[in-house]
């Protein structure tokens, strides 16, 4: 077994390799970049070494620096987590030049499933079963579409390097397929250097079903149990869980099979994920093998009561899977949900920030988290948005499903946009409840995932109302002599009583709000409304009754900014501050950038006329492009960015002036 390793990538992964490694008793070594001086994965390891600048390119996927730091660091092999260089053949290749062991599978293994051309062919050969489409060596636009309309509308394009959702776009119908074309190649050009496509028949209700697989070098091969990830946003998994719900014994054992199967048709070793289309009909169709762990892995592990980074290493140092097939066995069942900064009502624009504050589930045999972040930390645009895994386990999917909603109340974040609260509206939907689930789960739903909750915005500032109250009486210089009649919040006043006033704005809205102190609580008026309320404040936690309802709250404030989480709601308000100045109608017509990131492609130049919907500028950014359209016809005045410009959100990109104007 080696002694010490280097993990060559940053964030949950990282720390999660850690863990397992330190219970292993194997040293770690850590790399970042100058964003990650203080993140929470080079803390946790034995030693750490700087690689460069933020950016990836200067950073994480410089494989000089990492060889160079595991040479003088003394590390006998290397953990590429996932992501980044962990389905690089150069970079294994490399580690094997310069003595150093790769934990994941031989260069020929990387190299074969690489291209998902080729892992087609592949598979094709080996008796796995495929979905129709074509993956050849002739690119040209003109055979692709040819074959897009054998295979028949829809149908899918993706970059054969592609992963993640990276250079993948569904083509609806053929007037549709030169933007696709155009787009999909473009990302895979520049997020693999790989501008090749291939093109399948796009299932229309399928779901996305993954083997976990591990093979060794003594020619054994198993599967552990199957994972559903079908519920996915830009083609990216949201909520993944295991098994696998609604499959029969002999579907299951024979796409375990299958798996199996694809992986020793490449001489496989470690592990690895083959991932499968399943139809309503029953039949599977193999899509794509990761050649490495993947970011799901922990419900396999809480199902398996395996730990498979544990696997991971044991494998590589050369030694034989722990289990034989037969003695695998599933427990109950787990789900994982992806805590990410980012903005569901704005498409899941990915959101940038700092962790203001940050409370997460307390953990247990039921409740996990593997994350790489702290209060305090910053989510930049320089890499993946996702804060943390949540992951939860119990004897049955119900009961699975009731851990995952009180956990997610239980998870709360401030400083930043994320995914929170579509997290509970969709592990708390009656269609995911009784599993109607196929890959376009979230736009059959929609409106029910999107909807606006109605709340008792007044009972909510009341609450408020009472916090700063309160908080101010905690902060007051005599609050240690009670009788003080300085030490009362209503403020002194000579044969009168005062009610302290606040305004408090939540969205629009806007309140007067009073509060008279009496005896032993407060009468707080809000707008036409009275609450008489007792309160207690203890650090972040607000206790509190109003008018004989009592309520248990946790509260953060950020100067004007107000923040109550109470039963998976998250009420933010402000204390409120008069703007001076008009500004309506300041944004009228501005195309500003969504996201800090930088401009991949620009469309349109000055002097072009567009319609309304037609794409103009295109910005990336943690791994994800976004198209910025026209909002209305017009003609373009001015272009601010060239491609590969980096632009800040809110960033004006370019100027459009509406047909008809001057």
């Amino acid at each position: 077994m080696f002694t010490k390793i280097l993990i060559a990538n940053r964030g949950e992964i990282a720390c999660r390799i850690i863990e397992t490694a330190h219970k292993m008793g194997v040293k770690c070594v850590a790399v970042y970049s100058e964003a990650d001086r203080n993140a929470r994965h080079v803390a946790l390891a034995d030693e750490a070494f700087l690689l460069g600048p933020a950016p990836s390119r200067d950073s994480y996927l410089r494989i000089d620096k990492i060889i160079e730091a595991a040479k003088i660091s003394g590390a006998q092999a290397v953990h590429p987590g996932y992501g980044f260089l962990s389905e690089n053949a150069e970079f294994a290749k490399a580690l094997a030049e310069n003595g150093l062991a790769f934990i994941g599978p031989p260069v020929g293994a990387i190299e074969a499933m690489g291209s998902k051309s080729a892992a087609k062919t592949i598979m094709e050969n080996a008796g796995v079963p495929l979905v129709p489409g074509y993956h050849g060596d002739d690119q040209s636009r003109e055979l692709i579409k040819a074959e897009a309309a054998r295979c028949g509308y829809p149908v899918l394009l993706k970059a054969v390097a592609g992963g993640g959702g990276k250079g993948m776009r569904v083509v609806w119908q053929e007037s549709e397929f030169d933007e696709a074309f155009d787009a999909a190649k473009r990302e895979g050009e520049s997020s693999f250097n790989n501008g090749d496509l291939l093109v399948e028949k796009y299932l229309t209700k399928p779901r996305h079903v993954e083997l976990q697989v591990f093979c060794d070098r003594h020619g054994n091969g198993v599967y552990l149990g199957d994972r559903d990830c079908s519920v996915q946003r830009r083609h990216q998994k949201v909520i993944e869980e295991a098994p696998a719900p609604n499959i029969s014994d002999e579907i299951r054992k024979a796409m375990g099979e299958s798996a199996v199967q694809a992986a020793k048709a490449i001489d496989y070793v470690g592990a690895g994920t083959v991932e499968f289309l399943y139809d309503e009909d029953g039949s599977y169709y193999f899509m794509e093998m990761n050649t490495r762990l993947q970011v799901e892995h922990p419900v396999t592990e809480l199902v398996t009561r395996q730990d498979l980074v544990e696997w991971q290493l044991r494998v590589a140092a050369g030694q034989p899977l722990p289990l034989a097939q037969s003695d695998i066995s599933l427990h109950g069942h787990s789900l994982e949900v992806r805590v990410y900064a980012e903005d569901p009502d704005a498409d899941f624009t990915p959101a940038t920030g700092t962790l203001d504050y940050l409370r997460t589930p307390v953990e247990s045999k039921y409740v996990r988290v593997d994350t790489g972040v702290i209060e305090g930390d910053t989510v930049s645009h320089y890499y993946d948005p996702m804060i943390a895994k949540l992951i939860v386990w119990d004897e049955s999917r119900e009961l699975a499903l009731t851990r995952m909603q009180q956990a997610l109340e239980d998870y709360r974040i401030c400083g930043l946009k994320t995914n929170l609260g579509f997290l509970s509206k969709l592990a708390g939907s009656e269609s995911f409840r009784r599993f109607d689930v196929d890959t376009g789960f979230i736009e059959r739903h929609h409106d029910q995932l999107f909807s606006n909750d109605e709340i008792d915005e007044q009972r909510y500032i009341a609450l408020a109302a009472c916090y700063l109250t309160l908080a101010r009486k905690a902060s007051s210089a005599n609050q240690d002599d009670p009788t003080s009649p300085f030490n009362r919040l209503n403020s002194l006043r000579l044969n009168s009583q005062y009610a302290q006033p606040y305004e408090l704005t939540h969205g629009e809205n806007n309140h007067a709000v009073s509060v008279l102190e009496q005896d032993q609580d407060f009468l707080i008026r809000v707008d036409n409304s009275e609450f008489q309320v007792k309160g207690q404040l203890s650090g972040d936690q607000l206790s509190a009754t109003l008018n004989g309802h009592r309520f248990s709250v946790s509260v953060f404030q950020k100067e004007a900014d107000i923040t109550l989480f109470h039963d998976g709601c998250q009420f933010e308000c402000q204390r409120h501050v008069e703007i001076h100045g008009d500004a309506e109608g300041e944004q009228a017509g501005s195309l500003a950038a969504p996201m800090t990131g930088t401009v991949v492609a620009v469309l349109k130049q000055a002097g072009d006329q567009v319609e309304a919907g037609e794409g103009l500028i295109v910005i990336e950014a943690m791994k994800m492009e976004q198209t910025i359209s026209a909002p209305f016809d017009g003609t373009v005045s001015e272009v601010f960015f060239n491609a590969g410009d980096l632009v800040d959100e809110g960033a004006e990109l370019l100027g459009l002036e509406p047909c008809g104007e001057e």
